[in-house]
């Protein structure tokens, strides 16, 4: 089973730069979106579900921002939408696919660089997801976590850790957060995998025209598993090649 993550800054937009072509080449089983921008009854779904995927979408309330998508060939046993957590909910930010015992999560973190208010709600999503998926793992064990976590989490995840220290997404206390979360019985499929990797972003700056040419990014997109499914673990990588959006495609393969 590969799982593919993808923020694609806006599906019409990505539809628009060749999307539907890269999905004609069958990349994964599952493919988790993020910041879809549109409602599922403003995009023509045809040529989707044509390749054999049934689509499921959680929108914000708010035309044009945020909402999370999945795409699977492999028909799922339960569907949720939302976290039964109001303004996370109303911004279309986590739905939940059950694959059998499996459980995914597909989630569209909160940036925070837009301004103080918006950091401070970021601080308080992540407390609020956090408790989520714990209260979630008392019924459903395994678990994977996907989507743009909009966190860098070491310095090997970002081009320049010093002139970014103050930046949204490599603050101290995003890092600590994933610290915390991963020591909570997670695992980074990436780093798991290739710990040593360098260079190895998803998300490049737009306002910078030369930064994905130079390869200036960062790491924010993050497919996690509960450490339960560590041996079920066989691949994860990362498509930067694939130029749909800002970000690029993530994948994990499980047995």
């Amino acid at each position: 089973m590969r799982i593919i993550s993808y923020n694609v800054n806006g599906i019409r937009s990505a539809i628009n730069k060749g999307f539907t072509d890269w999905l004609k080449t069958d990349p994964a089983d599952i493919i988790c979106l993020q910041e879809t921008k549109a409602m599922k009854e403003n995009v023509d779904i045809t040529k989707i579900e044509e390749l054999g995927y049934q689509t499921y979408w959680f929108s914000a309330q708010k035309k044009g921002y945020s909402g999370v998508a999945v795409f699977t060939k492999i028909a799922p046993s339960y569907i949720e939408y939302g976290s039964k957590i109001e303004q996370s909910d109303f911004e279309g930010r986590v739905i939940r696919v059950d694959f059998g015992d499996i459980t995914l999560i597909n989630a569209y973190y909160p940036s925070g660089t837009s301004g103080d208010e918006r950091q401070t709600y970021k601080y308080q999503w992540l407390q609020e997801f956090f408790s989520y998926l714990q209260e979630l793992r008392k019924t459903r064990p395994q678990l994977i976590v996907v989507g743009d976590y909009n966190i860098a989490h070491k310095a090997i995840d970002i081009h320049d850790p010093k002139g970014n220290k103050n930046s949204s997404g490599f603050l101290p206390e995003e890092r600590e957060w994933m610290d915390m979360f991963l020591s909570n019985g997670w695992i980074d499929s990436f780093r798991e995998l290739n710990p040593e990797a360098t260079g190895a972003y998803s998300w490049w700056s737009q306002r910078f025209p030369t930064v994905r040419l130079q390869n200036k990014g960062w790491r924010i997109d993050y497919i996690c598993t509960t450490d339960n499914l560590k041996t079920k673990l066989k691949a994860s990588g990362i498509y930067p090649d694939v130029k749909h959006s800002d970000h690029c495609p993530i994948y994990a393969d499980l047995s």
